[in-house]
């Protein structure tokens, strides 16, 4: 298309009516998990929950999408041509981490739920604004960290977190996942047409749900449903953030997962660029943190963040109507205490499918927008992540059994314990260390990796040597931050540092000189003399 005035983005596509109901489904079984988990697990009670979490946070994904939606049309006109719009809703991973680390610690100490939703209001807004300053140094860290480090570690929370988890989901309710995710896979995987071309997403949601009432695994209830506007709580949010800084230790939990969320956006960002759409990641960092902090105000704890998967949603053809349509739908359901009947009426296992195609896409569309040596990278970036993924079942499996009555058990950690599960095969201590700060560790082994393929030792070196410094204050392959300490990790990286800055120096006769126009040739690795 011909740039300049004479194009004009279109907001909405026939398209965008199937992505909408992928976008949706995924910010809807966000919002019925933490709804879950706060009222029955922290007995918060239902005004809090649906009240002021669950408008606060539509708030908040009301204010992003606004923003999202201008970003498309303007860099669409900009460019000339039709462009996807960047997903958006509540960010997942760190939506436990404030769960289970900040909220969670709270309640289980004080017993106070009301004070527990304080201080949660009051980590999400001063976390939205570590996630702000990210636009500092975002665009410089995309322009030094290769694509296949920053993709490969969003492979690894969409192959573990994304995709696997839904898919046990789907096989522990079979009649209804079953029946759900065969029309996804035809839909969105294979994209065949369906019958009066349904959207597949949608029609999944309803097959689903029908198998699921006549199973009476799903009901209709009006329970909670009500008139729920969003107000602003600035005393609560006040009382919240002097609760953290009487107890400085939460920002230990705080820092690290807003780092991890304002770099999960510059990955989504290079994600969409990949796919063929580019947008200002400094920009992007700036609304995500904004949008927390919004949210924080009205009554959301949880941070919001561009969403993995706007592969997926260009591959569908989207445009920008299906974020606007999650926009309005997800605010008139909070406001108006839908999101209650919703949580009885849809089961999981209906809505798992979508998810699970939202994690093979972005894989898919990985290994098509990296070079074919750097999917070496890609893989090395997401196992990170499978460490991570047995520490949290590890963790729940433990718990189970404390929840039971077992008593005498030695704790997770403990020496001996460890000791017992290296002898059974199990590396406790080394996945409990890559499991710490998966989502760097994945990108900078990914990078180094990419790196040293390319024969940019410089570059690959500066990452190494990146990592020491995280591992010797504890934001990477420790539980929390703490004072400079040279551990065996901290050391390894050191070390791996200076081989990728000397030893290439002085073996430069040897073929050892970095790439520099060679980037897209085949790599031949190169063997010393005689092998």
């Amino acid at each position: 298309m011909t740039k300049g005035r004479s194009y004009t983005y279109k907001l909405f596509a026939r398209n965008d009516f199937s992505a909408f109901w992928a976008l949706f489904t995924d910010n809807l079984i966000n919002l019925i998990v933490l709804s879950g988990i706060c009222q029955f697990v922290f007995n918060m009670p239902a005004d809090i929950v649906f009240g002021r979490i669950v408008p606060g946070a539509a708030v908040a994904i009301l204010a992003g999408i606004a923003v999202y939606t201008w970003m498309a049309k303007h860099f669409a006109e900009k460019q000339g041509r039709d462009v996807t719009a960047l997903p958006y809703g509540i960010s997942t991973p760190v939506m436990f981490v404030y769960l289970f680390g900040v909220i969670g610690p709270i309640y289980w100490s004080t017993n106070d739920a009301m004070l527990a939703w304080q201080v949660g209001i009051g980590a999400g807004f001063m976390g939205g604004i570590v996630a702000a300053l990210g636009a500092i140094v975002g665009p410089w860290l995309k322009r030094v960290t290769p694509r296949a480090g920053m993709l490969g570690t969003l492979c690894g929370i969409a192959l573990v977190f994304i995709g696997t988890v839904p898919l046990a989901t789907i096989f522990e309710d079979p009649f209804i996942g079953f029946a759900s995710m065969i029309i996804i896979l035809w839909g969105l995987v294979g994209r065949h047409r369906l019958p009066f071309n349904i959207p597949a997403g949608l029609l999944a949601l309803i097959v689903g749900t029908v198998v699921a009432l006549g199973m009476g695994k799903a009901s209709v209830s009006f329970e909670g449903v009500g008139v729920y506007l969003p107000i602003p709580y600035f005393g609560d949010l006040i009382a919240g953030i002097q609760h953290l800084f009487a107890n400085p230790e939460l920002f230990l939990v705080l820092v690290p997962v807003q780092i991890y969320n304002f770099i999960e956006t510059m990955n989504n960002v290079e994600s969409a660029e990949a796919a063929g759409d580019h947008y200002p990641v400094g920009l992007c960092q700036v609304t995500d943190g904004v949008g927390t902090m919004i949210g924080a105000v009205f009554g959301s704890p949880f941070p919001t963040t561009a969403y993995i998967g706007h592969p997926a949603y260009k591959r569908m053809g989207a445009r920008s109507g299906y974020i606007i349509g999650v926009g309005l739908v997800i605010p008139f359901a909070a406001f108006f205490g839908l999101l209650a009947f919703l949580n009885n009426l849809i089961p999981v296992a209906a809505a798992a499918p979508v998810l699970v195609f939202v994690a093979l896409s972005l894989v898919t569309n990985t290994a098509h927008s990296v070079k074919t040596d750097h999917i070496a990278a890609v893989t090395i970036a997401m196992m990170p992540h499978v460490s991570a993924f047995l520490m949290v079942k590890w963790g729940a499996m433990a718990g189970a059994l404390g929840a039971l009555g077992a008593t005498g058990m030695a704790q997770l950690g403990d020496p001996e314990l460890t000791a017992a599960l290296l002898q059974q095969g199990a590396h406790f201590e080394g996945h409990q260390a890559l499991s710490q700060g998966a989502i760097l560790t994945g990108l900078i082994w990914g990078a180094i990796v990419a790196s040293v393929i390319d024969g940019d030792f410089r570059n690959a070196g500066g990452f190494a040597l990146a990592a020491a410094a995280m591992s010797l204050v504890g934001v990477i392959h420790s539980a929390s931050l703490h004072w400079p300490e040279f551990s065996g990790v901290a050391m390894g990286y050191l070390i791996a540092a200076g081989f990728l800055f000397i030893y290439p120096i002085f073996h430069k006769a040897d073929g050892y000189e970095e790439a520099e126009d060679d980037s897209a040739k085949p790599h031949v690795p190169h063997l010393p003399a005689g092998e």
